[in-house]
């Protein structure tokens, strides 16, 4: 398994710039188009050309497998909420293809495609009169996962005024995913009994970013409070410290190979140092050309060195 991964990531690294640039970029731009073309015709033409069907999708509009990924602006309605979602999930594929390199960020949001569809068809297939609407909402989302997970303490301004760390809005991402599954189970289950309806809205937007948790592993860790992350503290041992007086005569006691007592300063004429005269006052003359000492009696008193 580990030479699978080296393997996979060496791959990644040696084509990093190969597939789609820019991505997101043409899936904002498709956006942008859908919406406007609705919006001003009225009709709803490219929502039913475009949308996820299973049934139409197995006669052979295979399309549909893909094109729903352009029908995502259409569900804020908003013009400004239209251009805050674009602008947003614009700059995460931007930020997460310059950290990762444009091939890997195209197989992290290809997988989560693949699994949505996925789904979907399962859904189909398993109970043909449910229909589950499938939405690129949670797939989008999971950029941000990524992004949040790779630079946690990032700060972002929400709603251009409040800043907000990228790990604790990440994790509030994570807690509204698992919503409409907390919610089948104590609340539409329990009132109206067992669907398979339920079972798939409980799930899909887990689905949705089960590409996330398939990249990072446990890395996923980096978004989560610290409390949830803080690994058991041991006691620190104690530990006693004896103040004890430094010994003001280490060198005594030593001498070099020569029979000299180490020293601090020596008399460039006389020989004497600090050591053998604790008392006595040195000097450095700045008239020699060199480094050269001299205690108190021949600092006013030598040859200088030239």
């Amino acid at each position: 398994m580990g030479n699978l991964k080296r393997n996979y990531n060496r791959f990644i690294f040696k084509h990093r710039n190969k597939g789609i640039p820019n991505l997101m970029l043409w899936i904002v731009l498709g956006n942008v188009l859908v919406y406007l073309f609705e919006k001003f015709s009225g009709e709803g033409i490219l929502w039913s050309v475009l949308s996820f069907d299973a049934a139409l999708i197995l006669r052979g509009q295979v399309w549909r497998l893909f094109s729903f990924l352009f029908l995502n602006a259409l569900e804020y309605g908003n013009v400004f909420f239209v251009i805050l979602g674009m602008m947003f999930y614009y700059s995460m594929g931007r930020t997460l293809e310059a950290t990762w390199g444009t091939l890997r960020m195209n197989l992290y949001y290809l997988c989560g495609l693949v699994l949505i569809d996925i789904a979907g068809m399962l859904g189909y297939l398993i109970s043909p009169l449910t229909s589950v609407y499938i939405s690129a909402t949670y797939l989008n989302l999971s950029l941000f996962l990524a992004v949040a997970t790779l630079v946690p303490d990032q700060r972002i301004i929400v709603l251009f005024f409040i800043p907000f760390r990228m790990k604790w809005m990440a994790f509030i991402d994570l807690i509204l995913s698992s919503v409409p599954l907390l919610r089948v189970l104590f609340l539409m289950i329990p009132l109206y009994g067992f669907s398979w309806a339920y079972v798939f809205y409980a799930l899909f937007p887990l689905v949705a970013i089960l590409n996330y948790f398939l990249f990072f592993g446990r890395d996923v860790a980096n978004v989560l409070p610290d409390w949830m992350t803080r690994k058991r503290r041991q006691k620190p041992k104690r530990v006693v410290y004896t103040q004890e007086q430094p010994n003001p005569d280490w060198a005594k006691n030593y001498r070099s190979s020569t029979g000299e007592k180490p020293y601090r300063h020596k008399c460039t004429v006389c020989g004497r140092t600090d050591t053998d005269c604790p008392g006595l006052e040195f000097r450095y003359c700045s008239k020699c050309a060199g480094y050269f000492c001299y205690c108190i009696d021949h600092i006013n008193n030598h040859t200088h060195v030239q």
